[in-house]
């Protein structure tokens, strides 16, 4: 996994915390996170990223990780930071090509769920495919910003349970990828919450919120949700990436 530590601190600086564990019933940890801050023409920007490999399938880790690595260093290079490609357009042109990426290294037989947030010049974009989601957490309440790329069947016999929900996209599974894209104008004090299913399936919104509302430490607020997931549940890996807006200015 990426470390994530303190960001730069030249302002306006971010506060922000990581937390991801295996949990106690799968063998190893799919999930993977990162960040990356880069200057450019419309000055300092971020962007964080999760990623979940697809069904516990033995490339699953390897599908997250190359997704993520792949994104955050585009995100970086200067060929990627140069001109006035508006942030939208940018970051959904990655993700396209971090799918290509990912299709690449598989062929098809890897996959990988993909939520990432770019912060810049006072506003958010938030791109995802899949199941993993982006909170807005925002005078005292969170809302998911995305909605999950899941196909959920009924069964047409009653005496049977309907069949489990299956991804309608993912980062490596098909050579072509519709990005899901929504810009959002940021307040100070406002709360991005990065979460795998994991963590969001068992941890309601509103937990979510009266959490981060306890007190002022992301890290804690991290570690809380983490194992109040774990404990609820535990059979799939967990992980949560917390960014607060500064108080002073937007970021």
């Amino acid at each position: 996994m990426l470390p994530l530590p303190t960001l730069p601190t030249t302002a306006p600086a971010l506060d922000s915390a990581q937390r991801s564990i295996t949990g106690p019933v799968r063998p190893n940890n799919e999930d993977y996170l990162g960040w990356a801050a880069c200057a450019g023409p419309r000055g300092r920007g971020w962007l964080f990223a999760l990623a979940d490999g697809v069904g516990g399938a033995a490339d699953g880790e390897v599908a997250a990780r190359a997704a993520v690595e792949y994104l955050l260093r585009q995100f970086v290079a200067p060929a990627a930071r140069g001109g006035e490609e508006a942030p939208r357009a940018r970051l959904g042109r990655l993700v396209r090509e971090a799918n290509h990426h990912v299709f690449d290294l598989g062929q098809g037989r890897m996959a990988t769920t993909l939520v990432a947030c770019c912060i810049w010049g006072g506003e958010a974009v938030i791109a995802h495919a899949g199941d993993s989601r982006c909170y807005l957490v925002r005078d005292g309440r969170a809302r998911a910003l995305t909605r999950d790329h899941l196909r959920r069947g009924g069964s047409w016999r009653p005496w049977r349970p309907a069949a489990p929900p299956r991804l309608e996209r993912a980062l490596g599974a098909d050579l072509f990828l519709t990005v899901a894209l929504r810009r959002l104008e940021l307040e100070p004090g406002d709360v991005l919450a990065l979460t795998s299913d994991g963590l969001h399936g068992s941890v309601s919104a509103g937990e979510l919120a009266r959490c981060l509302a306890q007190g002022p430490g992301l890290e804690q607020a991290a570690q809380a949700l983490v194992a109040l997931a774990e404990a609820r549940d535990g059979s799939d890996n967990i992980s949560l990436v917390l960014v607060r807006i500064p108080e002073a200015s937007g970021a």
